[in-house]
This record gives C-alpha cells, structure tokens and sequence, in this order.
C-alpha cells in the first residue's frame, strides 16, 4: 500500500511513522508513506497557501490552487483508490472503514488546517471525508496518524499474528473481552480459572459471553446489531 499525505507541517508527522507497528511495516515494504509539504505547491513567492474568507469572518482558508495543483501531480504518476480529506464534520472513523482502506492499493490524504479548505476542493477534489471525534484538533496530521494507523497495521504480514487484528475491539462488532497473562496470580488478584483450564471450547464461550457483557455496559449503542 502507498499513502501520500498532503501536510503544512510533515515534521509533526513523522515520529509516528518510525517506531513499533507503522516503522516495521515501512521497512518490510509492505506500507509506503510519502509527505508532500503543501508549500512547495504555492503559486506565489511567498508560498502563501492560505487566505482570508469571501463574505467576512474569522480565521483563514486554505487555498484550492497549491492542494489541486499537489493532487493533480500525483495523479499523473499512478491512480488512487480514494483522495481522502480529514474534518470534523466528515464520517466518523469506525473499523468497518479502516477494514475497507486497508484493501486498497493507493491513498492521498489531505490534512487541513486553520478554519479549513476552500469547499471547491471538497467538492472536486475528494472523494472521501473522514472525521476521528466530534472535536477538532489544530491541524490535520494527528487524525492522518490515526488514520493510517488504523489501516495499516490491518495489512496482512504487519502483525506477527495474523490472527491478532481479527480479535480486536470492533471487529466483530462487540468490545473485546478481558485479557490477561502470567502470572496467573498476584498479590491475591487471580485470572478467571476458565482461562487456565485448557477447555478451548468453553473458553472461547466465556470470551463471547465477556465481550457481550462488556459491550452492554460500556458501548450500548453497539448492540442493536446483537438484539
């Protein structure tokens, strides 16, 4: 998978992008990240990308000619599956969305900043708007962070488990249930004995049974798909 990442600030980026899972999956090659500063895309010498909004008000818009002018660039080198810009107001980030972006063969990813972008790149530009919460973060490059995160560590041969991403929080549409490891006791506070009974059959029940529970209590608007 590529991923190219548009960004005013690709320092803020970075760090992620070299430790644990997104670090080994670059350097297996099985994830190829690009930032593309949006600066060096401006028309004018003083690599102004942003400008005061038509019709009054606060703050400052990003500018459609350096975004369309970067994105139209990296369209003539390869075709992408979505160009993908991060908002606030956009769908909220669930694992049904990561599951279907990690199939994909190529991605652009848009970080906006100050009050957001020109609405002709939304509306021309991209082909996708997602949101991580309903709040807003200063920029963009946070929620890309996230993003591929999420995605990436999906792709297979990332995880050294396969099977690790397949039991996560959502997959299936439930919380994951409790999880422990040695030592079986400390300090008087013991792991369930099911756990420790090699039972696989009934473990796997208790497991299902925890994640319903937990669910329920925590996240009862997941339920509807569960009766």
């Amino acid at each position: 998978m590529r991923i190219d990442i548009i960004t005013l600030f690709p320092e803020l980026l970075r760090s992620p992008f070299e430790e644990s899972i997104l670090k080994r999956a670059i350097k297996s090659k099985k994830a190829v990240i690009n930032f593309h500063t949006l600066r060096d895309y401006a028309y004018n010498k003083n690599k102004q990308v942003d400008d005061y909004p038509f019709g009054g008000g606060a703050g400052m818009v990003m500018k459609i000619e350096p975004i369309d002018l970067c994105i139209r660039q990296l369209k003539k080198e390869r075709t992408y599956d979505e160009v993908i810009y991060l908002t606030p107001d956009g769908e909220q980030l669930d694992q049904s969305i990561s599951n279907n972006l990690s199939t994909k063969k190529n991605l652009i990813i848009l970080c906006g900043h100050y009050k957001g972008v020109d609405q002709r790149v939304r509306d021309h530009l991209i082909t996708r708007e997602i949101s991580i919460g309903d709040f807003v973060l200063s920029g963009g490059e946070l929620a890309a962070a996230v993003l591929c995160d999420s995605i990436i560590r999906l792709i297979p041969g990332v995880l050294g488990d396969e099977s690790s991403a397949l039991t996560d929080s959502y997959q299936d549409g439930l919380l994951a249930p409790p999880i422990y490891t040695r030592p079986a006791n400390y300090k008087g506070w013991e792991v369930p004995k099911i756990l420790t009974s090699g039972n696989t059959p009934e473990i796997e029940k208790w497991r299902e049974s925890q994640a319903l529970e937990k669910t329920k209590k925590t996240r009862p608007d997941l339920m509807e798909d569960h009766g």
